[in-house]
């Protein structure tokens, strides 16, 4: 039962003793101390010496990231409330989102198969036994005053995730590496406050309130925004694919926390800050580059960072203040009353007696419906079709584009790694162009490997091939056949009427015939280009340039 429910919210001692008692050992040291010297300036500086008086090691960054995953889910996770993006405010609440007296919670159990699902995607060990705590703090879009979560013991603990990036001096190299993820644990989402500058009032909407989360907290192992939003763009994809999470961050539905610190490597790690709240990984890379490059800032100026929370402005391109930091105390953890311990099946042969399959969360059950993760299908892209590897991420990294890519390369004797520069070059091209996905594809992957097909097989050129693209997209009920005969596009294929065309080129440039005759054969393109131009661009490559050998060496 949904109730309305609106509030408003503000929220280096020398003893000079010795010299005294003991001048003439004190003669005797100093004397040999010299003798030393002069003995050790006369010999070359030996490599230790050279480090011990090397510069100090440069200051770097260390991330690490806390990434709260709203779970793909028709209701809530502890309520019957729908969720919904863009619903009209406090439409999407009940009785318990508004924390009414008397209310308890249910545990969501789509949502617990979702953690159970993404931990082991990512490698993670499940706890069969998890426990649900408050975590207290009060905001005015936490009805309750305390939030549900797990502090003590997770779902899931010790995972990796495995990110690609391109790297390397021209940026040309895919860089791999891994983040170790220390838990993944169940929680619910808080309202959301809405200000209004021109009253000076804040208004709540809760039908976020209660929303089921996965936080996923990966290890401070990563050392710039780069690698921060490339791990969390496999992340995204990851999620996506196994349809846990629809991952649109632009909806709040992928939110990331950074916790960013600078030290010198081989010390101890810095004070860190947490920038909260990115909702892009563009934004996420610029955010954490400029927090680090402030903290060096701050150190070398001889300050202390603060450990606080801050929040990053798009616009400036900084990131703000926005309160100090809280520490575990602060939140008052204690176990939650109202939830038993949370228990997870290996398989179906544990169920206690009277417990059916589809009323418990079952681990191999879930793990046979694991679908091929983002990585497995970048590599089996690059080995089945032998396509380079940064094609690969593009390939996956686009909804529908690898699906669109292996029909065209099922339909045409095309290479792959000539479909590829097609795919990626003009279909992708022109959809973002337009803001279309590829399922608004004019063309079809039929359509394309048709128009391939005929370009494979020497019936138009590549240029013309370009021309015919370009008019199926503009007219999508004709095919490639159809635009070819209509503008008459066929390579000439005709011997006699080619040898004609370069005839009437050869003689009209005595010049250049000439200059190729004494030896300057770059100027034959010259004469290629005028007979492609009269053929518009239908004269065969091959036949035509040995046409044009043949007439200007005799």
């Amino acid at each position: 039962m949904a109730a309305s429910v609106a509030s408003a919210g503000l929220i280096r001692n020398v003893n000079n003793n010795l010299a005294i008692f003991y001048p003439k050992i004190l003669f005797h040291q100093v004397h040999r101390r010299c003798i030393i010297r002069r003995i050790c300036a006369s010999r070359p500086k030996s490599h230790s010496r050279l480090k011990s008086k090397s510069a100090p090691k440069e200051l770097t960054g260390v991330v690490g990231l806390e990434i709260h995953a709203q779970i793909h889910s028709n209701s809530k996770l502890f309520s019957g409330s729908q969720v919904g993006f863009s619903a009209p405010p406090n439409s999407l609440v009940s009785f318990f989102d508004a924390s009414l007296p008397g209310t308890l919670p249910v545990l969501n159990r789509r949502c617990v198969e979702a953690a159970v699902m993404t931990a082991l995607a990512l490698s993670c060990t499940i706890n069969k036994i998890s426990l649900f705590d408050r975590k207290h703090y009060f905001y005015a879009d936490l009805p309750a005053g305390y939030q549900i979560t797990q502090q003590r013991q997770p779902i899931a603990v010790d995972g990796t995730l495995t990110y690609s990036h391109m790297g390397g001096t021209k940026r040309s190299q895919v860089l791999t590496k891994t983040v170790r993820i220390k838990q993944i644990q169940l929680e619910q989402d808080s309202g959301k406050s809405l200000h209004d500058d021109h009253r000076s009032q804040t208004l709540i909407d809760l039908n976020r309130a209660g929303v089921g989360l996965m936080e996923l907290v990966m290890e401070p192992e990563m050392s710039c925004g780069e690698e921060a939003a490339a791990a969390v763009r496999e992340l995204q994809l990851i999620l996506q694919t196994l349809g846990t999470c629809q991952g649109n961050m632009s909806e709040g539905q992928l939110r990331v926390d950074a916790n960013v610190s600078v030290h010198r490597p081989g010390e101890p790690m810095g004070i860190r800050t947490e920038v909260k709240n990115i909702n892009s990984a563009r934004f996420l890379a610029r955010a954490i580059d400029y927090e680090i490059q402030r903290q060096k800032g701050v150190l070398e100026s001889g300050g202390t960072v603060q450990n606080e929370t801050r929040a990053y402005d798009s616009k400036s391109g900084e990131t703000v203040p926005m309160r100090d930091k809280e520490d575990l105390q602060d939140y008052r953890f204690m176990p939650e009353p109202n939830l038993p311990p949370l228990i997870v099946y290996e398989d179906n042969t544990l169920l206690p007696a009277g417990v059916l399959a589809c009323q418990a969360v079952v681990v191999e059950g879930v793990r046979e419906g694991l679908p091929e993760l983002p990585s497995i299908k970048r590599d089996r892209l690059v080995h089945t079709h032998g396509i380079l590897p940064e094609h690969s991420f593009t390939l996956v990294g686009e909804d529908g584009l690898m699906d669109y890519f292996e029909a065209v390369v099922k339909k045409t004797k095309k290479q792959p790694r000539k479909v590829i520069g097609w795919v990626i070059n003009e279909l992708l091209g022109h959809l973002r162009q337009q803001d279309l996905s590829v399922i608004q594809s004019p063309i079809s992957p039929s359509a394309l490997a048709e128009l391939l097909e005929f370009h494979e097989t020497g019936h138009i050129s590549s240029s013309a091939a370009k021309q015919v693209f370009q008019e199926m997209w503009k007219s999508p009920g004709k095919t490639a056949h159809q635009i070819i005969q209509e503008q008459d596009l066929q390579m000439v294929s005709n011997t006699t009427k080619l040898h004609d065309i370069c005839q009437r080129v050869v003689d009209s440039h005595p010049e250049e015939v000439q200059a190729i005759k004494n030896g300057n054969k770059k100027v034959l393109n010259k004469l290629i280009g005028l007979v492609q131009k009269e053929t518009k661009g239908r004269a065969d490559p091959v036949s035509m340039r040995a046409i044009l050998e043949e007439k200007t060496s005799s």
